[in-house]
């Protein structure tokens, strides 16, 4: 079985190299080309990159609360890894969005694209996994261990609702790099879930 930090590594050069195009297949190349959907908010390319990218920064901004901190070695060692991982990937959803010609800024509502309620989606606030701006708040004041703890049970919930994302992006999306790019989320982000489980059962009870 490969390591926490080996499984990463992978997928953060899977990413990178999807970025660059290192990874670029002509069979993919040849899907996008023939994608003939008019690109639009609720088209499920650029929901997804519009709402998965908001997410992300949410993400990086509950690691860049407590990275420095003294919260044990194993929680600053994940909130590096998401921190790296993720702004690679909002740097590369933004990129696409822009080629796209679409705006880059945060949507008002999300999960449109994913036909919730109707297609007239949820406020951004509401996206499942984000966590409130108390908790936010709290995580920032808490101290230590405890801190730690709080960061893993709500980096947790975060993951949860990022999957849940990417895996209707892998159903939903008409462009091959946007479906790989939420297969390599969907499967780093369930790995890290299970290794959040393991140290809240353990070293954070």
């Amino acid at each position: 079985m490969r390591s926490r930090r080996q499984f990463l590594n992978s997928a953060a050069v899977g990413s990178a190299a999807l970025a660059a195009g290192a990874i670029w297949s002509p069979r993919a190349a040849e899907a996008d080309a023939a994608t003939s959907t008019p690109l639009t908010a609720q088209t499920p390319d650029v929901g997804f990159c519009h709402d998965m990218t908001a997410h992300h920064v949410q993400a990086l901004v509950m690691c860049e609360r407590i990275l420095g901190r003294g919260t044990g070695d194993a929680v600053q060692a994940a909130a590096a890894e998401v921190l790296r991982n993720q702004a690679i990937e909002v740097g590369m959803m933004r990129a696409w969005l822009a080629d796209w010609g679409q705006p880059t800024t945060e949507p008002e509502t999300a999960m449109g694209w994913m036909g919730m309620n109707d297609g007239a989606g949820l406020p951004l606030a509401a996206m499942p996994g984000l966590a409130t701006d108390d908790e936010l708040r709290g995580l920032s004041l808490a101290e230590g261990m405890e801190q730690g703890q709080q960061w893993l049970t709500l980096m947790r919930a975060h993951h949860v609702g990022g999957v849940t994302m990417a895996e209707a992006a892998i159903e939903l999306a008409s462009y091959e790099k946007v479906r790989r790019l939420a297969r390599i989320q969907a499967e780093v982000q369930t790995f890290e879930i299970g290794q959040y489980d393991q140290l809240l059962a353990t070293e954070y009870l």
